[in-house]
């Protein structure tokens, strides 16, 4: 009986703390969110996860995906919002989406979202396990980035947006 209740609350957690997003996936609405975007330097850990991303595209024969700094600054903007809302969602992804279809080209857009993994290769990892999570990472997509931010506890939460121009 223990292994089973540690079982269903690691699945628990896992749907929790793991979600995926596309245009594809969600009825269109409109968000009441501004995007505040900022030029940033990129994190270790965000290199290496976009880097074990292309890996793991590359090995089922994909092609690899382009970072770009106007999808980082959005990512970036979502992470921070989770941070300040102690939250895992995609709240306002529309604006997300609408924005970089504005001003990346982007035809189609996509984001993963996780927190409390504490490296690059346990993220992504845990998105490769996840159907939707994983659907996304090997979609027809041709840019992405992705954001990565401790909160106050020091636990990291992640934003990974991927779009088709």
């Amino acid at each position: 009986m223990k292994s089973v209740t540690k079982l269903s609350l690691l699945t628990l957690f896992a749907v929790l703390t793991l979600t995926s997003c596309s245009t594809d996936s969600i009825d269109d609405k409109t968000d009441t969110i501004e995007l505040s975007l900022v030029s940033l330097e990129a994190k270790e850990i965000e290199i290496e996860i976009l880097e074990l991303i292309n890996d793991y595209r590359l090995s089922l024969g994909l092609n690899t995906l382009e970072d770009m700094s106007v999808v980082k600054s959005v990512a970036y903007s979502h992470t921070d919002y989770m941070v300040d809302n102690n939250v895992v969602s995609h709240d306002n992804f529309y604006t997300r989406s609408n924005y970089l279809k504005a001003n990346a080209g982007a035809k189609k857009v996509s984001e993963n979202v996780a927190y409390g993994y504490s490296t690059a290769q346990t993220v992504v990892k845990a998105w490769i396990k996840s159907d939707g999570h994983r659907g996304t990472i090997e979609g027809d997509f041709t840019n992405f980035d992705v954001s990565a931010e401790k909160n106050e506890n020091g636990r990291w939460y992640f934003t990974n947006i991927f779009i088709k121009k």
